[in-house]
């Protein structure tokens, strides 16, 4: 009989250990897909001089390049987070990455400029269905709460990596090779996804689920149309003014059919996004605390880049190789936040990221053409790597707290279109500030002042 115990122990410990190794396997490749799909967004941005001149583009021209994934992509987010919770996530996040991995093949021969333009408008599909997949995906991979929110941590980080690397490689592609092969990453990382899906990652809520949601069809048309247009209008801010009708016509119009979709929500049975979801005191916070996240990441990235290209005149690759430190330090503070936020909690996770950030601006405010990479750039680059780390990992902890498996599509696609619209909206506010001034370094360093101050009020 003792024998037959700790025979019985022995095996169970080793399942246990099985089961833990599976879970981490499949923890890390839903979070290269999920870094693979934000890296999609940045992969294009480096190459677009190139990209120009080889289909001979107007910059209008390469405005809808660069729009094309990203607005299905944070359009779409909520209906692929329903979709996801009504008819499974593994099966969702399979589709999405079948039309993301095919598009990515597309649009890495392109002949054209339009069908690169309809390709990355797929491929933003694709990911609009895959990223809130994912999230019913884990949510069912940690079925127990505290399990959840200590992977969530991780989590949070994912994105904003998945940026950096995108911006990073893209100008490494660039440069030695040819911007066309940046996509043979989401084609494999595509593979490797629909290769895991049916033997690691486990199917997410029953289909016979008593919570099982209809679609809001209504709603889903109403909401992807009134964020994709509100935030084209915002993107067209770059080009012209705020007063001018090519912007207020699909911002106004956006935002009317939003407006339409929040009043049509309070009378369905079953609505896209019911009114008290996001309301709920800490998914609000932590819908909030992603969004400026998104913001600060967005900031750096495009900005610096401006900087570094337009008055310090580094190439594509200088630029790309400067950014190296944000990743190493991303990566560095995502080995410690799953202990810093057991320890001291998500909300002072994210307020503490949010302030180191701030000062990592507020640095920034003292650049000219004489400002050197390692004494001027460098401090402040990691400090807001560091800050915006440990603000996605405590927000992703607080927006997806105590969410229940059959709304964890809708949470996914809630927390990412937060992520999604921070680069959109804070991106056009900040440039806005920056073209009150005449010289484009004074007008840089308002928009990182301002950040700042937002960061340091929001802590």
């Amino acid at each position: 009989m003792p024998s037959n115990n700790i025979s019985s122990k022995n095996n169970e410990e080793l399942q246990i250990k099985s089961t833990q190794n599976t879970q981490r396997l499949a923890f890390t490749i839903l979070a290269i897909v999920q870094s693979t799909l934000i890296f999609t967004i940045a992969l294009i941005t480096v190459p677009l001089p190139k990209i120009a001149i080889e289909f001979n583009l107007t910059s209008a021209d390469l405005l809808l390049v660069l729009a094309a994934y990203g607005l299905p992509f944070s359009s779409l987010l909520l209906f692929g987070g329903r979709l996801a919770d009504r008819f499974q996530g593994r099966r969702m996040f399979a589709v999405g990455l079948l039309i993301f991995g095919i598009s990515s093949v597309i649009a890495g021969f392109s002949p054209t400029f339009k069908v690169l333009v309809a390709m990355r408008f797929a491929q933003g599909i694709g990911g609009a269905l895959t990223a809130p997949a994912a999230m019913a995906v884990l949510r069912a991979l940690f079925p127990e709460h505290s399990a959840f929110s200590r992977a969530m941590t991780t989590w949070g980080g994912v994105s904003v990596l998945g940026a950096v690397l995108g911006f990073v490689i893209s100008g490494v592609a660039t440069t030695w090779i040819s911007w066309r092969w940046m996509f043979a990453i989401p084609v494999l990382v595509s593979c490797i996804g629909l290769i895991s899906a049916r033997t690691l990652l486990p199917a997410g809520a029953d289909d016979s689920h008593q919570h099982r949601p209809k679609l809001d069809l209504i709603g889903a048309i109403l909401a992807t149309l009134g964020i994709s247009l509100s935030s084209y209008g915002l993107i067209l801010t770059g080009d012209h003014p705020w007063i001018s009708s090519i912007v207020l016509f699909p911002l106004l119009t956006g935002l009317c059919l939003l407006v339409a979709f929040a009043v049509l929500e309070r009378f369905v049975r079953d609505p896209l996004l019911p009114p008290g979801f996001i309301f709920e005191r800490s998914r609000l916070t932590g819908l909030f605390g992603m969004f400026l996240a998104a913001v600060g990441s967005g900031v750096i990235n495009f900005v610096l880049s401006l900087y570094l290209q337009q008055e310090l005149g580094w190439t594509p690759l200088m630029t790309a190789t400067a950014f190296l430190p944000f990743a190493i330090a991303l990566i560095a503070i995502g080995q410690m936040t799953t202990h810093l936020v057991g320890r001291l909690g998500a909300i002072r996770v994210t307020s503490s990221g949010l302030f180191i950030a701030a000062i990592g601006f507020g640095l920034l405010v003292n650049i000219d053409r004489n400002t050197t990479y390692v004494m001027g750039l460098l401090p402040s680059l990691i400090l807001v790597a560091v800050g915006t780390a440990l603000a996605f990992s405590g927000s992703a902890v607080l927006s997806t707290m105590n969410v229940p498996q059959h709304q964890a599509g809708l949470a996914g696609g809630v927390m990412n279109t937060a992520m999604e619209l921070g680069p959109t909206i804070g991106l056009s506010a900040l440039m806005a500030v920056a073209a009150t001034q005449v010289d484009a370094i004074d007008g840089y360093v308002w928009a990182f002042g301002t950040a700042a101050v937002v960061y340091t009020n929001r802590h």
